[in-house]
C-alpha cells in the first residue's frame, strides 16, 4: 500500500492540516515519516568520538551530553539559538525551568561550548531580553565578548499595556585574537546620498548606469532580516525558527570553506542548511524527531 502524502500535524506548532494554496511552508507527510526513519545518535559512553564520523550529522541527543563527546577545540564556529525560557511549546519538551536551574544550564552547555571551540573560532548566542544580560555575564567567563547584534524581527503580538517586542540579542563572542571575520563577505551595498569627489573621481563610491552607491561595513543592528513567514519555502512549522539569510551573514563572516559549524539546537535545520549551501561542514543536536525529519527534508533539495 502507497505511503499517504498527506501533511501531518507536528505537536507545539501551528501547521495547518490542509494549508492554503499559496502557502510554500516545507510541512511534514506521512510519507517523510517513513523515508526519514533512521535517526543518528552518539555513543555516550565512548569519548571523544571520531570528528570525521560525525561531520555532516544531524544527532539525535541531548546537546550537553553530546558535545562531551566530541575532542576539544575541534568547531570553527558555534550557532547557538537555545531555548529563551520563556515557555515556548516545542512538542517534546517545554523551554520553561525555574530561572536558577536554567541559568546553571545555561551555563554549562556553554563552558562545554568553550571547550570544543577551536582557538580561531566563534560563537554567536541568540537570546530574548530578559536573559540577555545573563547571557553576556555568563559568556563572560568563556569568550572574549566582541559585540551584541540586534537583530529586528519583525514579528510579535501586539501589546496593549506595553512596547510590542519584536527584537532579539545575537551576543558574538571568540575564543582568541585571530579570529575569522571575513568583512568584504558580508559588507552591504548602499545608495550614496551625498557623492564626494577628489580632483572630479568620485572618493570611495562607483556609478554604474546612473546608480551611485558604495560597500560599507554591516552594523550591529539587522533589520533587514524578516522572521521565515507562510509563503517562503524555508519557512517551516518549527515556533522559534530562523531566517535563512541570518545564517548566511553569520557563516559567511565568521567562518570559511571547508570549516566546521556546530548548531547546538538544530531545531528544523537552518543552520545545516545555509552551511551546506556555503560549502561549510556542519554538525546539529537535536532531541525533536520531527524537527530533524524537518531538517533532514531541507538538506534533501540541496544539490
Amino acid at each position: 500500500m502507497p505511503v499517504s502524502s498527506k501533511i501531518i500535524r507536528i505537536k507545539g506548532t501551528n501547521s495547518r492540516i490542509n494549508p492554503a494554496p499559496r502557502n510554500r511552508t516545507t510541512f511534514l507527510t506521512h510519507r517523510d515519516i517513513k523515508k526519514f526513519g533512521n535517526f543518528f545518535t552518539l555513543p555516550l559512553d565512548k569519548k571523544p568520538v571520531s570528528i570525521n564520523s560525525i561531520s555532516n550529522k544531524i544527532i539525535l541527543g541531548d546537546c550537553l551530553d553530546g558535545m562531551k563527546c566530541l575532542p576539544g577545540k575541534c568547531i570553527d564556529l558555534i550557532f547557538a539559538d537555545p531555548p529563551y525560557n520563556i515557555g515556548k511549546d516545542f512538542g517534546n519538551r517545554s523551554d520553561k525551568k525555574g530561572e536558577n536551574d536554567y541559568l546553571t544550564w545555561t551555563d554549562a552547555w556553554i563552558k562545554e561550548a568553550k571547550r570544543i571551540l577551536k582557538d580561531t573560532g566563534s560563537v554567536y548566542i541568540c537570546c530574548c531580553w530578559e536573559y540577555s544580560g545573563n547571557i553576556q555575564e555568563i559568556m563572560k567567563n568563556y569568550f572574549v565578548i566582541k559585540n551584541r547584534i540586534t537583530w529586528r524581527r519583525e514579528k510579535g503580538r501586539g501589546a496593549r499595556t506595553n512596547w510590542k517586542n519584536n527584537m532579539e540579542d545575537i551576543w558574538f563572542g571568540v575564543a582568541g585574537k585571530n579570529y575569522t571575520f571575513n568583512i568584504d563577505e558580508v559588507k552591504i551595498k548602499k545608495e550614496v546620498i551625498a557623492p564626494y569627489r577628489v580632483d572630479g573621481i568620485p572618493k570611495d563610491w562607483v556609478e554604474e548606469n546612473g546608480e551611485r552607491y558604495r560597500y560599507t561595513c554591516p552594523n550591529n543592528v539587522w533589520d533587514d532580516l524578516v522572521v521565515p513567514f507562510w509563503s517562503m519555502p524555508e519557512n517551516t512549522p518549527h515556533p522559534t525558527q530562523k531566517p535563512e539569510k541570518l545564517l548566511e551573514r553569520i557563516i559567511s563572516a565568521s567562518s570559511s570553506k571547508g570549516d566546521l559549524v556546530l548548531d547546538p539546537f538544530l531545531g528544523s535545520g537552518t543552520t545545516a542548511v545555509v552551511a551546506k549551501r556555503l560549502g561549510r561542514k556542519y554538525i546539529g543536536f537535536e532531541i525533536n524527531k520531527d524537527y530533524i525529519r524537518l531538517a533532514m527534508k531541507r538538506l534533501g533539495k540541496i544539490s
